[in-house]
């Protein structure tokens, strides 16, 4: 066909178009959880993201961000749409794509396609690609505001240009198109890494375009070439070529006693230099493969000059500057990622290697007088050689992954686990629950939302459970698009045995490869599906090639290739229609806002211009979304307790923000730099027999006083706690004229408070906390101090009992209430905030979704444990017609029928007992009982391991609600207590 390639050019374009529009009318219409609200933040100001960060991605998500105008409310949704567009145009390189290995599979040029074949090729390029957009994971990052959208755009725009090159005769161009292709790497790595894992595949692709005859050991060496390349640019470039110029900077400024800086310019006019005249000397002498060698790493390093990002924005001290790369010190970090640490990868400790040694390490330097200076060594760790193991995949030694891994491998305590339990995990955990049941999320149908879900299973017996067959995310596609995959698969395989090679080796470099690489703890936060999202991209071009596959199987029958391509096209259709119409329900985000008024709500259980301390991402980012761009509520100081220990984010608690004034931190910057008060041990003094005076302590601290250090062995002087009872004295009179404390609770207050910090010592966040708590009672409890409700228990520094709860957040407060481990409830201020102040929008929906996993979990949770704890107390308080009312309130904003009732709702039978609503008591426990019944019954008749969780949590349901009316001392308890009794008898069973 003479006009294919126009064609083909429409079809692209046509598929694009029908992306954008399904992506667009399901796109997220504000920030999500996670990093979105970060990214989103960031993008808006341009400012400075988590590291490794994402410099391009910011650049064009600010672009996107203007086209909210002056409504700000706006912003979240135009950048959510620069992902929709990424995955839009991925779509368009994917068709384009498949076409190009699929006319190789012909082996005929465009021109000298029948017009058969052209549609068996145009419908391999709409199913594959189309496919792939509707696929759960891709499509989930489709629609939000993270930076997997737009790496996947790289990913399909690197392999498409390198398909593309492929085809190219005239030498003169395709070098040009090797040069192009350099640069597109190069700004990938401006939105994220992943990308570069394509690259040993590209340069096997290489290889078999220059040697028609290829050999096994040519095509070795290439994957060898191909991997150097990738090491040369994931360690020489990124993190290399900064440490080479802070190595000139150390000579020039330490040695020559030139200004900082100095050796950082001349070691760039040396690279660019010796990169220019390499350039010049290879086209002089003709030496085509070096000078397109030099070109590509110029064009790469083009690419990645987008990090000049982070170095300017964190020059001007922008609110989020994480690690603030401003200077080389700092830029290296962030560059490195220093602060996630390091995992083993080919020898090194399992989680029960015990220390032989703690040496040091490499130097920590410091600007200080013009010079940099080294201050202090990181710490080296040597193992015993017992615990140490090749490839070692049970490395953790975290106190809960301990415990995980000897779950998983059956491993008594103490027992010493081997190389073949080393290897089951990797087989089992790594590559089988941690990728390849996310590979047949994808392609077979998935179980539901909730965390650690299954693939959908076929074999089950007995009647789905209420909350899983409606569950919007449970999606069955019948094995169809793993089928029409494998018989691209076999087709590739019989056909093409080079572009066989190059699309399973990039296959397998985007997952199984990733999953050795990145060498997963047995336990994540979250689904991490999306790092894989590459793999599934490379089958499902296996996916268009089967539509190749099963047009030459129906030749056989209908004897013509137009007859056999439009059958196979119409038939292969059903995939990507299946796909959509699983996948639809579940990844609509209309009408979802409570990721954001969830922020909202937090900042609102806060009094003006407080300090709230928060932990981790989802209690963070999405209050830094709302305050960063809808700035709302900028009076609250948000301190996250996990940067905490990080002298730069100390640093900036340390300055005014927005209306916020600094955090009263006395420590100066000596006293918690990198190195420096990380830990604090406990070593009890006998002169401090009534406990430390906090304020005293931290004058201590802050002036280094020899009066509270020891020497560890190697003779270094570290400050400790010499007791683990500490105290703050209190102006009473001072307190009560604040106003702070209410009337009925001033009896409480007294001279001094104390409470008991432990024996396990303290670490840096908590050192910077007692000493904010320090110096604002210094200054008469002036700024109120929250704690997060999310917060892990070992954040509430040991004093609950001082703790006001107030909706999702306590107040410290100036005095002691006995016996609250949990805090105390002031019933008065927590129902107004809880009813008037707080968002709801759109939680009674039915058509609103959230995944279950974390986005009901953690917010849901804690809103109805706040309600549970208000109409609690005011229970307790006999306020019984307010208590009613605050929980016929809970029931109207987070009704069953759209966020399913869960544990705590079945405490609410026996609280509306209490409050006098027998009626609506008894309908909750009528329908979280039978739902829990059936559920049973369900788990109990095929019963298995994984559903250990659900039995647990229906019968401990089941146990309350029982209870519940045991005591009040209704009839129908029986009814109820005899179909607890029932499933409890088959649990023991």
């Amino acid at each position: 066909m003479n006009n294919f390639k126009k064609i083909n050019d429409l079809v692209g374009w046509v598929v694009f178009v029908i992306s954008l529009i399904i992506f667009s009318a399901t796109v997220e219409r504000t920030a999500s959880f996670w990093d979105c609200g970060e990214f989103i933040a960031c993008a808006y100001k341009l400012q400075v993201p988590h590291p490794p960060g994402a410099p391009l991605f910011l650049l064009l998500g600010r672009l996107f961000s203007m086209l909210a105008g002056s409504d700000n409310t706006q912003v979240a949704y135009w950048v959510n749409m620069m992902s929709v567009v990424s995955s839009a145009l991925t779509i368009l390189f994917m068709h384009w794509t498949i076409v190009l290995i699929g006319r190789k599979v012909l082996n005929k040029k465009f021109d000298e396609l029948t017009f058969g074949e052209a549609i068996t090729l145009l419908g391999a390029g709409v199913i594959g690609s189309l496919a792939y957009a509707f696929t759960d994971t891709f499509w989930f990052s489709a629609v939000e505001a993270e930076v997997y959208a737009m790496s996947s755009f790289f990913t399909a725009l690197v392999v498409w240009a390198a398909f593309k090159w492929e085809i190219i005769e005239d030498e003169a161009t395709a070098n040009r198109w090797l040069i192009l292709i350099a640069y597109f790497v190069g700004l990938s790595i401006g939105v994220h890494l992943l990308n570069l894992v394509t690259v040993p595949a590209l340069a096997l692709l290489y290889y078999f375009k220059k040697y028609p005859k290829p050999t096994y050991v040519g095509g070795f060496a290439a994957l060898l070439i191909g991997l150097v390349i990738l090491g040369v640019i994931n360690s020489g470039i990124i993190p290399g070529i900064p440490s080479i110029a802070f190595s000139f900077e150390l000579g020039f400024v330490n040695g020559l006693g030139l200004p900082y800086g100095s050796g950082v310019v001349v070691f760039l006019v040396l690279f660019v230099g010796a990169l220019v005249g390499g350039i010049i000397y290879s086209h002089k002498k003709e030496k085509v493969g070096l000078n397109i060698s030099l070109l590509a790493l110029s064009f790469v390093l083009v690419g990645y000059l987008s990090y000049d990002l982070a170095l300017v924005r964190s020059t001007y001290n922008t609110p989020i500057n994480e690690n603030d790369p401003s200077n080389i010190l700092n830029f290296l970090k962030y560059l490195r990622r220093e602060q996630y640490g390091e995992r083993s990868l080919l020898f090194g400790p399992i989680f029960t290697a015990e220390v032989e040694s703690v040496d040091q390490g490499a130097p920590v330097y410091k600007m200080q007088d013009g010079k940099y200076v080294v201050y202090d060594h990181k710490q080296k760790v040597s193992y015993a050689k017992d615990g140490q193991m090749l490839f070692p995949r049970i490395y953790s030694n975290a106190p809960q992954h301990v415990e995980l891994y000897k779950e998983m491998l059956g491993l008594a305590e103490g027992q010493k686990p081997t190389f073949g339990d080393n290897l089951r995990f990797l087989f089992t955990h790594q590559m089988g629950h941690m990728y390849m049941r996310y590979l047949l999320w994808n392609f077979v149908g998935r179980e539901s939302d909730i965390q650690d879900a299954g693939v959908i299973d076929y074999t089950r017996k007995g009647e789905l459970p209420e909350l899983l067959a409606h569950n919007k995310a449970r999606n069955n596609y019948f094995y169809l698009p793993l089928i029409l995959g494998l018989l691209g698969f076999f087709l590739l395989y019989r056909k093409n045995e080079k572009d066989f090679l190059v699309t399973i080796l990039m296959f397998l470099l985007t997952g199984l490869a990733l999953v050795v690489f990145l060498n997963s703890p047995p336990t994540e936060p979250r689904e991490r599906d999306y790092i894989y999202v590459g793999s599934f991209y490379f089958f499902a071009i296996w996916i268009g090639l089967g539509v190749m596959q099963l047009a030459e199987w129906l030749l056989k029958f209908l004897k013509n290739t137009t007859s056999s391509g439009i059958a196979a096209t119409a038939l292969s259709a059903i995939v990507p229609v299946i796909l959509i119409q699983q996948n639809w329900d579940d990844h609509d985000r209309n009408h979802r806002y409570h990721q954001i008024d969830f922020a909202k709500n937090m900042l609102n259980s806060c009094a003006p211009n407080a300090i709230l301390f928060t932990g981790g991402d989802n209690d963070t980012f999405p209050l830094w979304y709302v305050q960063e761009v809808e700035g709302f509520r900028t009076d609250v100081r948000v301190c996250n307790l996990s940067l905490l220990g990080t002298d730069w984010y100390i640093d900036q608690m340390k300055r005014k923000t927005y209306e916020s004034q600094a955090l009263p931190i006395s420590l100066s910057k000596d006293r918690f730099m990198e190195g420096i008060n990380d830990q604090i041990l406990f070593y009890e003094n006998p002169n401090v027999k009534s406990g430390i005076n906090l304020l005293e302590y931290m004058k201590l601290v802050k002036d280094d006083n020899a009066a509270i250090k020891v020497p560890l062995q190697d003779g270094t002087m570290i400050n400790t706690m010499p007791s683990e009872t500490v105290f703050l004295p209190i102006n009473v009179e001072e307190v009560k004229k604040s106003g702070i404390v209410s009337k009925e609770l001033e009896p409480f207050l007294t001279d001094q408070i104390s409470w008991n910090v432990g024996k396990s010592g303290i670490m840096k966040p908590e050192l910077i906390q007692l000493d904010i708590i320090a110096q604002n009672a210094l200054n008469g409890w002036k700024r109120p101090i929250y704690f997060a409700t999310t917060l892990a228990g070992g954040s509430y520094l040991n004093m609950k009992e001082f703790m006001q709860l107030e909706g999702y957040a306590y107040r410290l407060m100036p005095f002691k209430i006995p016996g609250a481990k949990d805090g105390f409830v002031n019933t008065d201020l927590m129902y107004k905030n809880m009813t008037t102040k707080m968002f709801w929008r759109d939680l009674d929906n039915p058509k609103t979704y959230y995944h279950s996993d974390f986005y009901l979990e953690v917010p849901v949770v804690t809103a109805r444990l706040s309600f549970l704890r208000l109409v609690d107390q005011l229970v307790r308080e006999g306020k019984l017609a307010k208590a009613k009312a605050a929980l016929d309130y809970e029931m109207k904003v987070l009704p069953d029928k759209t966020i399913p009732y869960d544990q705590l709702s079945a405490n609410y039978v026996a609280l509306y007992l209490a409050a006098g609503d027998k009626k609506t008591a008894l309908q909750i426990a009528d329908t979280m009982m039978n739902r829990n019944d059936k559920a049973l019954n369900y788990y109990f008749e095929d019963r298995r391991a994984s559903d250990t969780r659900e039995i647990q949590s229906a019968l401990y349901e089941m146990q309350i609600i029982v209870n519940g009316l045991k005591e009040a001392k209704l009839p129908e308890a029986v009814k109820y207590e005899q179909m607890f009794n029932r499933q409890l008898q088959k649990a023991s069973s």
